[in-house]
């Protein structure tokens, strides 16, 4: 079973290097939806679960029931020729594509941010509004400089306990940027947190705005307030938390504070899809209409 948990800590340093799911997937013989469960929700929540001390076997079973796409005979049965191929795989670099400006300088910013990153390191619990229902959504975070000090690191979890990894980019200590896939590969569904950063060193709360989808693929926008929960950068002090949905009744008084900052008429901005043949300054109007209703 130790395997398991290098096999998790292996595809995420692929990951982490640039090495697409589609590519790991095609290397381990195995479909890519079914990578993407092993990593984003068995694994974790498998090392989260043997953390807490369940039973090696115990916590696969509980592992394995979130999904309904990984065969627990295919997967043990395959641990150590998975492991060896993940030890092959290495990024590929190519010295012939041309260079895009943008993209040079985030990763210019990105390095940057990675040394200015020890003063907002550490696990958060971010509260926001539910996209599924009138629910305050709590949701850890965990912010960190990478293992080679090249960028900022940023792993969410998930309301449903998925876990996600993306960036985080520093700006002159006045605001932060964090984005991260939230959909599993090949999908791509950028999730886009804007926070400001307050004119004080290690602070206990940060807000701002995030960008997304919501299940029918329309952008919303919405108030979100990262409250800090530890100092820790330990991805074993991470993986014990989870997510999860609080309704108005089970708020802490704390906790309804933030409800009230995050999830009022005036705390979200919403957009559907307008069933029109063109696009026109009357439909902008008939949207607005229907979101009223």
């Amino acid at each position: 079973m130790e395997e398991l948990l290098e096999i998790y800590k292996r595809i995420e340093d692929l990951r982490n290097k640039g090495v697409k799911m589609k590519d790991i997937a095609d290397k381990t013989n195995m479909p890519a939806s079914v990578l993407s469960s092993l990593y984003s929700s068995v694994l974790p929540t498998f090392a989260r679960s043997v953390k807490k001390g369940m039973m090696e076997e115990e916590a696969l079973d509980y592992a394995l029931s979130q999904v309904n796409n990984v065969s627990k005979k295919r997967l043990l049965g395959n641990l150590t020729e998975m492991k060896e191929q993940l030890l092959e795989l290495e990024p590929v670099t190519t010295g012939n594509q041309k260079e895009i400006p943008f993209v040079r300088m985030l990763t210019e910013e990105m390095n940057h941010s990675a040394q200015e990153v020890y003063n907002y390191s550490g696990i958060y619990i971010s509260y926001s509004l539910s996209s599924s229902s009138d629910c305050l959504k709590m949701e850890p975070y965990l912010i960190s400089a990478s293992e080679n000090n090249d960028y900022v690191q940023v792993t969410h979890m998930s309301a449903y306990n998925t876990t996600h990894r993306g960036i985080g980019v520093l700006n002159n200590h006045q605001n932060a940027y964090i984005i991260f896939n939230e959909r599993e590969a090949p999908q791509l569904a950028l999730f886009t947190i804007y926070l400001q950063l307050p004119m004080y060193d290690y602070p206990s709360m940060l807000k701002g705005l995030y960008l997304s989808l919501d299940y029918n693929r329309n952008p919303i926008a919405r108030r979100i307030v990262f409250v800090k929960y530890s100092d820790s950068t330990s991805m074993d002090d991470f993986i014990e938390l989870k997510g999860g949905l609080l309704t108005e009744e089970e708020l802490t008084p704390e906790q309804k504070v933030y409800f009230e900052y995050t999830c009022r008429g005036g705390d979200y901005i919403k957009t559907c899809t307008v069933p029109s043949p063109h696009l026109n300054g009357d439909d902008l109007e008939r949207e607005k209409k229907m979101l009223k209703l």
